[in-house]
């Protein structure tokens, strides 16, 4: 073959692998704004007006699926893992103590069951998890977060890895910003997020610690009467309604008085006294304390972040038909 020929050959080589690669990336877009728009153009819609329908029944609702976005995308993926059911040979993800106090996952199910009717295995658990969270957040008077969507849903529940990639409330603070940062949220993102205790309650097995045997001397002495009247046992029954409000000023209000609280000594845990007082977060605790729009403009971009960890796309994992089983289990 010809000087001429052989450059022909490379030539068309080279569009052949162009055209592959063109392809692969047009098949499989990763996440963007309105993935739905043609397939299933209510989609955001119907969620928007599932979780309206389902606050104003349920008003815990909002804070449960904001933890289902944390406690789902923070865990190696955004994938929908955390909806999963345990299995003969599994235990889901919800069933673990790190899971203690997740609950409403029927609610996801009815969100799904209206998109089915629209829209017949087109949206993905995990966006509805993801764009549910974005709702509930704007439903308590947080900022509206815009979020690509476009995921697709894990095969099988990451139990073993909660406790790598979830801290706890009684890690230091070192571990904690360690965490985040290997999911690429810096220290505004997780001071950001931690102000999601603006809202909801805190069961006393979670804080009872800190009152019993003694009290914690860190905690305001003006807040440990309503902390002991409401968690009266030294050993409370997990399965008894013993909580206590995270913020007793806006319990119900996503907003910057969190901050305030705790640098008043009344964090209910101690992840948030430490946040309070470290001295490589308390200066931006003491920023989103004066400054609500800051706490709004980061927790919006680490809500974004954490949105976008690590999801499955394109032809990986699959759209299952019902949210808290794999389709190979339905």
């Amino acid at each position: 073959m010809g000087g001429k020929g052989v450059m022909m050959v490379a030539i068309l080589c080279l569009w052949a692998l162009s055209a592959t690669s063109e392809a692969v990336t047009e098949t499989e877009p990763g996440l963007m704004m309105n993935f739905y728009k043609d397939t299933c153009p209510q989609a955001e819609d119907i969620i928007r007006e599932q979780v309206k329908l389902l606050y104003k029944r349920h008003k815990n609702t909002a804070f449960s699926w904001l933890r289902n976005i944390f406690h789902d995308c923070a865990v190696e993926s955004c994938d929908a893992s955390l909806l999963l059911d345990s299995t003969r040979r599994e235990l889901g993800e919800k069933e673990h103590d790190r899971s203690f106090g997740l609950r409403n996952f029927r609610y996801i199910e009815e969100i799904k069951e209206a998109l089915e009717r629209e829209c017949p295995g087109v949206v993905s658990c995990s966006d509805i998890l993801v764009l549910s969270a974005r709702e509930g957040i704007e439903a308590v008077g947080g900022p509206y977060i815009p979020l690509k969507t476009g995921r697709r849903d894990g095969l099988k529940s990451r139990t073993d890895m909660l406790e790598s990639y979830l801290p706890d409330h009684n890690e230091s603070i070192s571990v904690v910003l360690d965490k985040f940062k290997s999911i690429g949220i810096d220290t505004p993102g997780l001071v950001a997020l931690l102000g999601s205790h603006s809202v909801g309650r805190t069961h006393c097995v979670k804080l009872v610690h800190r009152l019993y045997p003694e009290v914690d001397p860190s905690l305001n002495p003006d807040h440990v009467p309503h902390m002991l009247h409401k968690c009266p046992d030294s050993i409370p029954d997990p399965k008894a309604v013993q909580y206590v409000r995270n913020d007793r000023g806006t319990p119900m209000v996503l907003d910057n008085n969190y901050y305030r609280n705790i640098l008043d000594n009344k964090g209910l845990l101690l992840v948030d006294h430490q946040l309070a007082h470290d001295k490589r977060t308390r200066p931006i605790v003491k920023k989103m304390a004066k400054d609500q729009a800051y706490f709004f403009k980061e927790f919006t971009r680490a809500i974004q972040i954490l949105s976008e960890n690590n999801p499955l796309t394109g032809s990986k994992g699959e759209i299952r038909k019902q949210c808290n089983l794999a389709n190979k289990n339905h």
